[in-house]
């Protein structure tokens, strides 16, 4: 014994709660069911949540990942999940946002751990180099060692003034030991116009990730400072051990709408300029990663081969001259 404070493990909360409606028609085509998409064979063999398992372990290792899900996707996870001990799969009874999950996961975690080093993590986005993505993070876990009262994000450099992403904005560069390029932060921008998308682009903006790091400590502090009912409601209802009746009764959190973006102050914030990391919002976008990264799942081959079968249909069909349906109609 030398007299030094034993170094707490690092974990990953890993947030799997999300209903994904919007790729649902998506995800019913590669998997035959409305699945959300962290569930779906979206590339590979493998779900996006299992993609996201195989990029985290070798930085945390498998026994400190943390899933968050939701009852009623039990059928999605149950299988996927099953080596994982009980104790790190949060079944929340509903889907109240990403605050919610984050202060129920935190504080569960907190009942076996002291003060660790937390990383939360989407279950449902890309990445094209799964090493890149993991110096970044080791990075920001390193930064976080030597900056504890603070939480830092991780930003993906902008490729274009993307209107449909949240942005973070870096403000005064901050000096560490650890040579890191941290900034602190200035503002959150949700979805901006173009033409602020524009200028944060050329100001030095980010794409927000929404991976942030930092001390469990770090997250109560922040989380009591802007959403404590919530947060005690929850620490209530899991010494009942009674999440159902508080889900039941509490409002949605969004944890960058209502915890980080209304407290910057104290946030940290990293770049990412090599990971290639996407958020795979929308059906077109899923079509524009595959695309840029050349991967092309077998559903994407088999849409458009489908799509040059009926175009070259409709030529052979319209060049019929005994066709008897009136050109206008066979176009409509």
């Amino acid at each position: 014994m030398n007299g030094q404070p034993v170094k707490q493990p690092e974990w990953a909360i890993v947030l799997a709660g999300g209903d994904g409606i919007r790729l649902q028609d998506l995800t019913r085509k590669i998997d035959g069911d409305s699945r959300p998409k962290q569930f779906s064979r979206i590339f590979g063999d493998r779900s996006l949540l299992a993609h996201t398992r195989e990029r985290l372990k070798p930085i945390f290792g498998d026994s400190r990942l943390m899933f968050v899900v939701t009852k009623k996707h039990d059928c999605f996870y149950r299988e996927e999940l099953a080596d994982v001990d009980p104790s790190r799969v949060l079944e929340q009874p509903a889907n109240r946002g990403t605050g919610i999950a984050i202060i129920a996961a935190l504080l569960q975690l907190l009942e076996h751990e002291r003060d660790p080093i937390i990383g939360i993590f989407p279950s449902d986005h890309f990445y094209a180099d799964n090493t890149a993505f993991g110096v970044t993070v080791r990075s920001a876990i390193d930064a976080i060692s030597e900056h504890d009262d603070s939480i830092l994000l991780i930003g993906a450099k902008p490729e274009w003034p993307e209107v449909e992403f949240g942005w973070i904005e870096p403000g005064v560069s901050i000096t560490n030991q650890a040579r890191k390029t941290l900034f602190g932060v200035r503002r959150f921008c949700e979805k901006p116009p173009l033409t602020e998308a524009r200028t944060l682009m050329r100001n030095g903006g980010l794409w927000n990730t929404f991976i942030t790091i930092g001390r469990a400590s770090a997250f109560l502090k922040l989380l009591s400072a802007t959403v404590r009912p919530a947060l005690t409601s929850v620490a209530k209802a899991l010494a009942r051990a009674d999440l159902e009746s508080i889900y039941s009764q509490i409002d949605a959190i969004d944890f960058s709408k209502h915890v980080l973006s209304t407290n910057p102050r104290g946030l940290l914030v990293m770049a990412d300029n090599s990971s290639g990391w996407a958020d795979l919002g929308n059906h077109a976008r899923v079509i524009d990663t595959m695309d840029r990264n050349n991967v092309e799942p077998d559903w994407l081959r088999e849409m458009r081969e489908a799509k040059v079968s009926a175009q070259n249909n409709v030529q052979v069909y319209l060049g019929d001259e005994s066709a008897r349906v009136p050109r206008n109609v066979a176009t409509a």
